[in-house]
């Protein structure tokens, strides 16, 4: 390896924080007090449920990472090694749609809580203006290359993980001072309990679904394999203590039944003006949200870019997304469009509803996961890492997933559908225009 090279190597901390970055994002700030209102105190168990299917689906990224460390795709990068262009076409679009619309709902998130402490108030144009400024700059972070990205999002995330152990502290010292008015966790394992558990986990599953991003960057994490293994298990387990923390301090602080009829984006902030809280924790919250939406932008325009190259990579798309920086190890066209696109979608209506379209992509994308294992699996394939307790936690991941997406909203469920069917057309389209030799395959003897 060339000294150069390996200057632009990115350490297991900064790979760390491109997937902590892109999962402590501003989920944890808004949906955790969504999940509280669907499943009382059993949210706790939501969390701790899709944080096990997370483990699963980062040790299964951990041995296709390890098998493939050269590609930049991801689970699209997996999916067209295993299975070829249809398969790979339809999982690297639906990818990459998820990824941008998460630009510009995280982004229109950070310019909502920046406007809202600005000027005290979300209205006017001020959300999307702060939203448009935020890709800007993070889009030039990231023009920077990888490293700098990746040492940006470090310093994001150890801000953000930082605010949000200081509320998990308060919580601890307002339990203390008044022993006798904390509220009592109840928790029921009752049908209609259950059913709240499975409603809470769907939504607090999109709160997970970041760590996918260090598997863009695979081959520019020191030590290899074993350090990109390192780096996504670190980023979930992080993501999984620092979640159940702050829901229990939550829990600790007001009772679960104030959440039944919550309506802010900010609960934590919610939270500590019932809890009679300083003023400067109240600030810190917010800036800690604002801090959570800007590391996960960026995560979301890197890990979206390199998506692009890899699948101009390998001609699914024009060459125009193959311009590579091979200096600062960037895909330039592809951080420009991701930005543009971003912006965009930032004046096309409701952005969350376009976003819960895009997570039936997400959901799609991590079935395909436990796909590729069993595929390479089969062959024989292998690779310096594999994930343990195969094929058991495959199929329990797999089965939770499936039962994810049975909890979508059904509009959503028909929308995503016909999405695939648009997707499949534009391939045969685009194939039949190229020529391209059809391939027959006997499913059967």
């Amino acid at each position: 390896m060339r000294m150069g090279e390996n200057r632009n190597k990115v350490g297991i901390a900064a790979a760390t924080a491109v997937g902590l970055g892109a999962i402590i994002g501003a989920g944890i700030f808004v949906l955790s007090g969504t999940s509280i209102a669907l499943a009382g105190a059993d949210a706790l168990f939501a969390f701790i449920i899709v944080g096990i299917v997370a483990i699963i689906i980062a040790l299964e990224l951990g041995e296709l990472g390890s098998l493939l460390p050269y590609v930049r795709g991801a689970s699209y990068s997996y999916t067209y090694k295993a299975f070829g262009s249809e398969l790979g076409f339809i999982t690297g679009i639906l990818r990459y749609m998820a990824l941008t619309v998460a630009i510009s709902a995280i982004a229109l998130g950070f310019g909502s809580y920046l406007s809202n402490l600005v000027f005290g108030s979300t209205l006017g144009s001020y959300p999307i203006l702060f939203a448009i400024a935020i890709i800007a700059i993070l889009s030039l972070v990231n023009m920077l290359g990888v490293k700098k990205a990746a040492q940006t999002d470090l310093g994001l995330v150890t801000i953000k993980i930082g605010i949000l152990l200081a509320f998990v502290a308060f919580a601890v010292f307002f339990v203390l001072s008044r022993p006798g008015s904390v509220p009592s966790l109840s928790f029921s394992t009752s049908g209609g309990a259950l059913g709240g558990i499975f409603a809470a986990s769907v939504v607090v599953f999109f709160a997970y679904s970041g760590f996918q991003a260090i598997s863009t960057i695979t081959d520019r994490i020191k030590g290899g394999s074993a350090g990109y293994v390192k780096a996504i298990m670190s980023a979930v387990a992080i993501s999984i203590v620092v979640y159940v923390l702050v829901v229990l301090a939550m829990l600790m602080i007001i009772p679960q039944s104030a959440y039944a009829k919550l309506l802010t984006a900010d609960p934590l902030a919610y939270v500590l003006g019932q809890a009679h809280a300083p003023s400067w924790l109240l600030l810190l919250t917010d800036l800690g949200a604002l801090v959570a939406t800007a590391s996960a932008t960026i995560a979301m325009i890197l890990t979206s870019s390199r998506s692009l190259y890899q699948m101009s990579e390998d001609h699914l798309l024009p060459g125009f997304f193959r311009k590579y920086n091979k200096k600062n190890d960037t895909a330039e066209n592809g951080i420009i469009v991701s930005a543009v696109i971003g912006i965009v979608m930032l004046f096309s209506g409701n952005i969350y509803i376009i976003a819960s379209i895009a997570n039936f992509g997400l959901i799609f994308n991590y079935i395909m996961i436990g796909f590729d294992v069993a595929h390479f699996r089969r062959l024989g394939v292998k690779s310096p890492f594999r994930m343990p307790l195969y094929p058991y936690l495959t199929i329990i991941s797999m089965a939770l997933l499936i039962a994810f997406f049975a909890g979508l909203d059904r509009a959503v469920l028909a929308i995503g559908v016909a999405l695939m069917i648009l997707i499949l057309i534009a391939y045969y389209s685009l194939r039949e225009i190229r020529n391209k030799k059809i391939i027959r395959v006997k499913l059967f003897n």
